[in-house]
This record gives C-alpha cells, structure tokens and sequence, in this order.
C-alpha cells in the first residue's frame, strides 16, 4: 500500500504557519513517481468512466448494426465454386415424354404434328394453313374431318340404298322420293328414334373425348385422347401396331374426304333435275 500523500509537519504547527502545515512530503513524491512508473493505466474518476462505457457501448451497437449489412464471405465463396464447375459435370434435365397415343406423339417439327393423312399424290395439303396452330387446336380439326367423313360416308350409302330400297316409310316401294325430299315426308315416329340414336351417340363421343365444361377451355379435347377414337370397335378391327393403326386412319381419311366430295355432289345433282343417283345414272 502506497503511504498517505501528505504528511503533517509539526514544527509549522507550532510556529502557527497555515500554509505549510499539509504540504507533500518528499518521500511521497519519490513513491508516487515509481508507482507510476509500473502502473500502465490510471483509474479514472467515477463521471469519467460512465462516459467512457457509454461511448464504448454506442460503438459496439454501430459495429454490430453495420456488421448485419456487411456480405459474407461463405456466399461469394460457394457461388464462385460453383461458377468454377465444368459444364460437362452438370446434369441435364431431361425433357418431359409425352405418353403415345395408338402409337402416336406429337411433334411439332411435323405437319399436323405427325398426324397421318399426307396421302399421295399431293401429299401435306393446306393452302390456308389451317394446321398451323397449337396442339390442340390440330386435334380438335381432326377430330372434325374423321367425324364429318363418316357421316358423309354413311350419307352417300344413304343416297343409294334410300332412293333404291323399300322402306317401311314409304310402304316398300322402290318408286318413291328422292333423299333430298324424304327427310320432310318421314313420320315423327320413325324421326324420333333416329335423332335419340344420333344423341346418344355425340354424347357419347362428347363423354370420351371433351373435357367438361367448367374444367378448362371450351372446345377443348382430352390430352390422352386421339381423335377420332372414341372406344367404339366390336369387331376388333383396330391395329395394335402403329404403323398398321397408321395405315388404317390414313385409309379412313381417304375414304372419308371422297365421301364429303360425293355426298356434296349428289346433293346438288338431285337439285338440279330431281331425280335420284341411279336414275339419273340410267339404272
């Protein structure tokens, strides 16, 4: 412990001496200096180090603050390695498949997206670039020419066998109304079984190969459906090759696309001199 600062000096006392009675003494200075001399740091007063810590704990808020908007390293450092990575090592993604349908997958790269009808002699023919829109909108083409192809093939034997054939319409008689003019002259009570026939059949075809209404775009088919395919084959006469389900549907739409050719033909053949097919063709 380092002795008291001042020192009290009697002879000043007894002389009555009030500025020298507290003076330091000399040995004190002597202490003080060496004392000084090892100790690296005063302690400061009480005011003082309040201020201090204050100062000290504002510049470690500021530290800390600036220190959350500062970029780390662990980031720059994992972007730059994976920058570093070759090409070759990275995994591609594979490109999603498509499902076939009766052999078929669409590719854009194609006409109709590779839909089979490109029949010799002209091949892919569409001077009005109907097929040129999206998937969806080639299906539903299709969908339409397969289907007015049947009915006009069922319509041109319609024409034959109606004019030709006795009916029970008109009391079996082979000398009777040609077809333009026999749909006006049917019973209701024939009529009626045959367009609930027709009604069940389209709903049928609507059930297989349309989305619902409310579950997506109107005219929208299904995307596992293929046109024209709606289920109906009791003699099992569909390929399950594709190539042979190819050659098939190219062989409908050939028959179907004359059929739509003859059937518009016989029509207005029947306008013109009102007569029917084969009496108009010497039979």
């Amino acid at each position: 412990p380092l002795p008291p600062p001042f020192t009290h000096n009697d002879e000043s006392d007894d002389d009555g001496d009030t500025d020298s009675l507290i003076k330091p003494s000399q040995s004190v200075h002597r202490q003080l200096s060496n004392a000084t001399a090892h100790v690296p740091l005063t302690i400061p007063s009480s005011s003082t180090s309040i201020n201090q810590i204050m100062k000290l704990a504002v510049l470690i808020a500021l530290a800390s603050g600036a220190q959350a908007f500062a970029p780390t390293t662990t980031s720059s450092n994992s972007a730059l390695r994976m920058s570093e990575v070759p090409a070759e090592e990275v995994a591609e993604v594979a490109a999603p498949t498509v499902a076939p349908i009766n052999g078929w997958v669409p590719d854009a790269a194609q006409p109709c997206y590779g839909l089979p009808g490109a029949i010799s002699p002209l091949g892919f023919f569409d001077p009005l670039g109907f097929s040129n829109g999206e998937l969806g909108t080639v299906k539903r083409l299709r969908e339409a020419e397969i289907m007015h192809g049947r009915v006009s093939m069922a319509a041109t034997l319609g024409y034959l066998i109606g004019e030709s054939t006795p009916t029970i319409t008109y009391g079996m008689d082979v000398h009777h109304t040609i077809a333009n003019n026999q749909l006006p002259e049917v019973p209701g009570t024939v009529l009626f079984p045959f367009f609930l026939a027709i009604n069940i059949a389209e709903a049928w075809r609507a059930s297989a190969g349309w989305v619902e209404p409310g579950l997506g775009s109107l005219f929208e088919l299904r995307e596992k459906y293929y046109p024209g395919d709606i289920g109906f084959d009791p003699f099992g006469l569909k390929p399950k090759d594709a190539k042979e389900f190819a050659n098939m549907q190219s062989k409908e739409l050939s028959n179907g696309r004359l059929a739509m050719l003859a059937a518009a033909g016989m029509c207005v053949q029947e306008q013109i001199n009102g007569q029917g097919i084969l009496e108009t063709l010497g039979f």
